[in-house]
């Protein structure tokens, strides 16, 4: 894991003060989106699906802020929508920065070289680029041409300019471990990207390509063979050592939605951000009035094929959190992704 040692350290002591605070239920990162709107129309998406009234909004600055102030969150996730098409997006960023939050703003990159003046380099922020492959396989993922070199550009004047940036890569059932292998070998050696993030396609309700989704017996066949000889340790992957293992099949985990809650111009949205039953107004009614015992694998159906980060990642940090053979596990790559 290449978490930056500083961020490592905050996020530690701040699960250890939900400990002694006995907290059942607490945001480890919120995914923070400020507007639907986007200048791209992906397969995979169901964001921009809503009515072209909502499409229009864009959530007021304070409003965003004060969600994530609320939640009490060390890191937020910043995605929509294009954040970037946000006017007001840069200010959004300067004063979580400035309240010492992680911040990671997600982009597909179209804007960023655009819109890079309006941000600071930061050790509490990071632009997370969004690449789903190589470029054909990129480009038809996001249904335009172009996208990918105009991405990889962005990333290299970032990195020029002394941002961290970070990736997002989701894989679909039309991918192999070699395409896999491909991408992250792409990112890690070549741009040299801060972390790279990886997801299994999950069969969001609104995408309008519901076809290419994983199971969750596909996903863990594909992963166990991309992290095949070596490359596991070798890509400065931003996950914990046991979500790489509930990747590849080693352990299981129930879900915790809780943990990464989602905020939108609707409000708090039941359970996650990519299952809508409902919205509450604040993050304490969606955490004790929400029932989650009813969600996850085996419980909804709907559940049945997910293995996101948004419900399993939290489970596999505070299961490492719960080990002290875990802990140095995760302390020893985290040391080591940080001297590469």
């Amino acid at each position: 894991m290449a978490m930056p040692l500083r961020q490592s350290i905050k996020v530690a002591t701040y699960l250890a003060e939900q400990k002694l605070r006995r907290r059942d239920k607490f945001p480890l990162i919120v995914e923070l989106e400020p507007l639907y709107a986007c200048n791209l129309k992906c397969e995979g998406c169901g964001k921009i699906q809503h009515p072209a009234g909502v499409l229009k909004q864009r959530m007021p600055v304070a409003q965003a802020v004060g969600a994530v102030l609320e939640s009490g969150a060390p890191m937020v996730s910043i995605a929509g929508g294009e954040p970037l098409m946000h006017p007001q997006i840069d200010e959004i960023v300067r004063q979580l920065v400035a309240k010492r939050k992680y911040v990671f703003l997600c982009t597909n990159a179209l804007l960023l070289r655009k819109k890079m003046d309006k941000f600071k380099p930061s050790p509490y922020f990071a632009f997370a680029v969004h690449i789903d492959g190589l470029r054909e396989r990129h480009d038809e993922s996001v249904a335009k041409e172009g996208v990918f070199d105009e991405a990889v550009e962005a990333i290299k004047e970032a990195k020029r300019r002394g941002f961290r940036v970070t990736t997002n890569s989701t894989f679909f059932n039309t991918d192999t471990p070699q395409t896999i292998i491909e991408v992250l070998n792409f990112l890690n050696d070549d741009l040299k990207v801060d972390e790279m993030m990886i997801s299994p396609a999950y069969a969001y309700e609104k995408a309008p390509d519901q076809e290419h989704f994983l199971g969750v017996e596909q996903t863990r066949e594909l992963f166990k063979k991309a992290f095949a000889g070596g490359n596991r340790r070798r890509w400065r992957l931003n996950h914990s050592p046991l979500f790489l293992d509930f990747l590849e099949g080693k352990v299981d985990f129930p879900c915790t939605a809780w943990a990464i809650p989602n905020y939108s111009l609707f409000g708090w949205q039941r359970p996650c951000y990519l299952m809508s039953d409902g919205y509450v107004p604040t993050y304490r009614e969606l955490v004790e009035d929400t029932d989650w015992d009813k969600y996850g694998r085996g419980k909804d159906p709907r559940c049945a094929n997910c293995m996101a980060h948004c419900g399993y990642e939290p489970t596999a940090v505070l299961a490492t959190m719960g080990s002290l053979k875990e802990s140095l596990r995760a302390m020893r790559e985290t040391v080591s992704g940080n001297r590469e």
